[in-house]
């Protein structure tokens, strides 16, 4: 199973570059069918973590991906998943 990781942990205080790194790895992950994308925000104040999932919240990335998942042991990950045809 195809995974991509994402670690945020380089840009945590720079929105504009936080955004730009999601949208490309959805997309990555849309566009080469890689099921399972990782997400590190990290786990700080859990600002970032709030400010991913905002990001994933929206409309048009909504409709790209499945499902989320928390890693109920590290607080710091998040999974996204994608379904393919």
């Amino acid at each position: 199973m195809a995974k991509l990781k994402l670690d945020l942990h380089d840009i945590y205080n720079k929105g504009a570059l936080i955004d730009k790194a999601l949208s490309d790895a959805i997309d990555e992950c849309c566009d080469s069918k890689i099921s399972t994308l990782e997400i590190i925000p990290g786990k700080g104040s859990g600002q970032l973590k709030k400010k991913v999932l905002r990001f994933l919240d929206q409309k048009s990335v909504k409709q790209k991906y499945h499902r989320i998942d928390k890693d109920s042991k590290n607080h710091g990950r998040l999974f996204v998943y994608f379904r393919f045809k």
